[in-house]
């Protein structure tokens, strides 16, 4: 009897199968060409193939032969209620509240979905991503977000 070991693992290599098949399948779109003489899908087809092999080999080392020692697993409702909707949150007070509140926001929501959650580490944690987010998304991609609450009417 075949059984799943790992579904942590098994899962992960179906989400790399479905991303694989995806990429080829969307590479193919476009001319694939030969080694000798690339055209622009070979890339995209190729790594598909490769995100396939891996889920393929991820997916089977988490399947088991044999008698099941089934362990039910828990489903965190609090993490991913914590996680969907900062995300969310994110989403909506984008424009009112700007890039920097919105982005502190996001993190510190999400942060709560751990059960190590300590607020200290995550305000460090906010305002280290913070630095980032700004240095990517607004300096070097140049994004035309409002990075203050638009009642302070405030642009980069």
């Amino acid at each position: 009897m075949l059984h799943i070991k790992n579904s942590k693992d098994f899962f992960a290599g179906l989400v790399f199968l479905f991303f694989g098949i995806g990429a080829m399948v969307f590479a193919t779109g476009y001319q694939i060409g030969t080694a000798a003489r690339m055209g622009p899908g070979y890339f995209p087809f190729l790594l598909g193939g490769v995100l396939l092999g891996l889920g393929l080999a991820i997916s089977l080392r988490s399947l088991s032969w044999g008698e099941a020692t089934r362990k039910k697993l828990p489903w965190a409702v609090k993490p991913a209620l914590f996680v969907l909707s900062s995300v969310i949150l994110f989403g909506l007070l984008l424009r009112p509240l700007g890039l920097l509140l919105s982005t502190v926001i996001l993190i510190l929501v999400s942060s709560m979905a751990s059960h190590e959650f300590r607020l200290k580490e995550s305000v460090l944690n906010a305002f280290a991503l913070l630095f980032l987010v700004l240095v990517i998304f607004v300096y070097f991609l140049s994004f035309q977000i409002p990075l203050w609450p638009s009642f302070l009417g405030g642009r980069i």
